[in-house]
Order: structure tokens, then C-alpha cells, then sequence
């Protein structure tokens, strides 16, 4: 008779990082419900999470919680590996990686806005490319890339906001 596996128990990090991505799940599937105005126009809202994970706890954590949060989202949402996932897991993949070579370049010294403003710039270049290179290879769709820009930037400001007051708050001790 074969024997089960034995379970490793989960490590403060896992529980972290699970507790975080399943945060960020929750804000991404109810900013899902929001109408949009234009395609691919939303806030980001759950992109607060990874930021604040990034600043607290590392890079390898906000990677973790930024898939996650794709891949739960869109398993909730039923967009698994529809043209939606393969948007919203490039946006994501685009920001990290927006983030690190600004990181890289000297960019520990940004704050959660400056780094906020960063992801959503990347994330949106990230899926206006795969957009363009996958779904809508014309390029009339350039024509919306300055809009949905300065709307990024106007979204990454308030979410680094967000992320800023939340990691002040966090780090204050309490009375």
C-alpha cells in the first residue's frame, strides 16, 4: 500500500504571501464588476498589494503575489487563458519588470507613488505590445496609447498613494 506524501507545513513567508495574493484576488475580481469607459482602462487597484509586498517584503514575494493574483483572478473571473489573461499576465510581467530595471538603475530610493507610477506605465506598455502583436496588429491602435498612458499615470499616482499611506500606517507603532 503506498504511503502519502508527507506534507511540509507552511512557512510564515507561504502564509504572507498567500494572505497578500488572496487579497489582491479579491480587489482584482471586484474591480472587475466595475464598468470601464474604455478598454483596458482600470484603475489597478489590486496592484497596491504588490507594490506594498515588494516594499515590505522583497522581490521574489511580489512576484509571487502578482501571478498569483493573475492566475486566481482570471480562474474566478473565467478568463483563464483567454486573450484577457494573456493582457492582464503581461501587464503584470511588464510592470515587475518595469520596476527592476528602474530598481537596477538606482531607483531604491523611489517611494511606493514613484515606483506605483513605474508598474502602471509598464503594465500598460506590456499589454498595449501583446495587444498589438497578438489581437489587433494594426496600428490605429497606437492612436489610444497616449490616452490610456496619461490614465495610467493618473491611476499609478493614486494607487502608490494608496500603498504609501497603507506601508506608513503598517510601519507606525502602535500606542
Amino acid at each position: 500500500m503506498p504511503t502519502a506524501p508527507k506534507e511540509l507545513p507552511a512557512t510564515a513567508d507561504d502564509l504572507r504571501i498567500a494572505w497578500l495574493a488572496a487579497l489582491a484576488v479579491a480587489i482584482h475580481v471586484l474591480e472587475a464588476a466595475f464598468p470601464s469607459p474604455l478598454p483596458g482602462a482600470k484603475p489597478g487597484l489590486a496592484n497596491v498589494i504588490v507594490i506594498m509586498t515588494l516594499l515590505l517584503y522583497g522581490w521574489r514575494a511580489a512576484l509571487a503575489v502578482a501571478v498569483l493574483r493573475v492566475i486566481a483572478g482570471s480562474l474566478f473571473l473565467g478568463t483563464f487563458l483567454s486573450p484577457t489573461f494573456l493582457l492582464s499576465l503581461s501587464g503584470a510581467v511588464a510592470a515587475l519588470l518595469a520596476m527592476g530595471i528602474v530598481w537596477t538603475l538606482g531607483g531604491r530610493q523611489l517611494t511606493a507613488i514613484g515606483l506605483s507610477v513605474v508598474a502602471s506605465l509598464g503594465h500598460m506598455t506590456g499589454q498595449f505590445f501583446i495587444a498589438w502583436a497578438l489581437f489587433i496588429p494594426t496600428d490605429a491602435i497606437w492612436r489610444l496609447y497616449p490616452i490610456l498612458m496619461s490614465l495610467s499615470l493618473i491611476f499609478g499616482l493614486v494607487s502608490g498613494t494608496i500603498a504609501q499611506a497603507i506601508i506608513r500606517k503598517l510601519k507606525t507603532p502602535t500606542a
